[in-house]
């Protein structure tokens, strides 16, 4: 988990320590966030993903005293990103930012397009999804191919299957009042706002919009709103309506620019979306079609667990459906 530790260390290594009740805040819930990790029975990446956004988490209560990460009730990944001229760490031109915003417009109008209202899954459903991940080690070029699937139980209350890099794992059930993010229950999908700055308010207020405008948000929040947005994206299924407006909410974020040239795991070339403000996950970003603006997939970069070996990560799905049962395909 040297990335997410990583995370942790240069959010704001200039910043007053912390006070005693932020310092209890944190620890109370990172150690939350850790016993939703032991939930996942099998071993190494599926863990290092839920130890990833419990690092999120916990810069989060230490720098805003607000946790975000998972709400009690449920409903709260070619090159790096450079630039010819070198700029101060954490800004963007206005002519990045609104290349930005045309390619997420652009992804928006896309999606529009296309989508039509899909069918709910029930609550004793699974949603099944498989994608492809290309993943390089940065040092060797050695690239190696893998096709995970899974099986997401829709309210969290049968055990999920799910695969990481080829390993199986399961996801036990979440306690009386646990949830994930993004959400699985329909109800809760369709209570999210598909007005884009009151979506943005959603996700970082835990569900209910707090009224906050994006100018109002702290440099974490913004990270933040960037980061569960690109969740809730990965989700196969949404209502009609909520991916276009994701895609528009992620418009807003200051700190989003683009990365030209880039490719995603089916060797598709497109135009990357990154965050630069201080917190992001450096090499991480979503890649569009240059010219249609359809979503093509994520690229992610991870640190081996001894800091000696960087891998690039693209994936995409490729097949999706809803199911009875795990190891159902549609």
């Amino acid at each position: 988990m040297s990335d997410e530790l990583e995370l942790l260390r240069k959010w704001d290594a200039d910043a007053a320590p912390l006070t005693g009740p932020a310092r209890d805040r944190a620890r109370h819930q990172l150690l939350n966030a850790m016993a939703h990790a032991e939930q996942l029975t099998g071993a190494g990446p599926s863990r290092r993903r839920a130890l990833r956004l419990a690092a999120a988490a916990v810069a989060a209560t230490a720098v805003t005293g607000t946790a975000v990460l998972i709400g009690t009730d449920g409903s709260g990944e070619g090159s790096a990103p450079g630039t010819s001229t070198p700029r101060a760490p954490g800004t963007s031109t206005p002519r990045m930012q609104n290349a930005a915003a045309t390619v997420l417009h652009g992804a928006a109008a896309w999606e529009r397009g296309q989508e039509k209202e899909p069918v709910a899954p029930r609550d004793d459903q699974f949603i099944y999804s498989k994608r492809i991940i290309k993943e390089t080690e940065q040092k060797t070029g050695e690239v190696r191919t893998y096709t995970d699937e899974m099986w997401d139980s829709v309210d969290v209350s049968k055990p999920s299957l799910t695969m990481e890099l080829g390993r199986e794992m399961w996801e036990q059930p979440a306690g009386k009042g646990g949830g994930v993010w993004p959400p699985r229950k329909w109800s809760e999908l369709k209570k999210l706002p598909q007005d884009p700055e009151r979506l943005i308010s959603a996700i970082i207020s835990s569900g209910s919009s707090d009224g906050r405008s994006v100018s109002d948000l702290a440099g974490f929040d913004r990270f933040q709103a960037y980061f569960l947005l690109g969740e809730l994206l990965k989700n196969p299924v949404l209502p009609q309506g909520l991916r276009p407006a994701a895609y528009e909410a992620l418009a807003l974020v200051p700190g989003v620019r683009t990365v030209p040239g880039v490719k995603d795991s089916g060797g598709r070339t497109g135009v990357g979306v990154a965050y630069t403000e201080r917190g992001s996950y450096v090499g991480s970003y979503l890649i569009f079609d240059p010219a249609s603006y359809e979503f093509l997939g994520f690229r992610n970069v991870q640190i081996s667990a001894s800091g000696k070996k960087k891998y690039i990560q693209l994936s995409h799905v490729v097949d999706w459906g809803i199911v009875d049962r795990v190891r159902q395909r549609p």
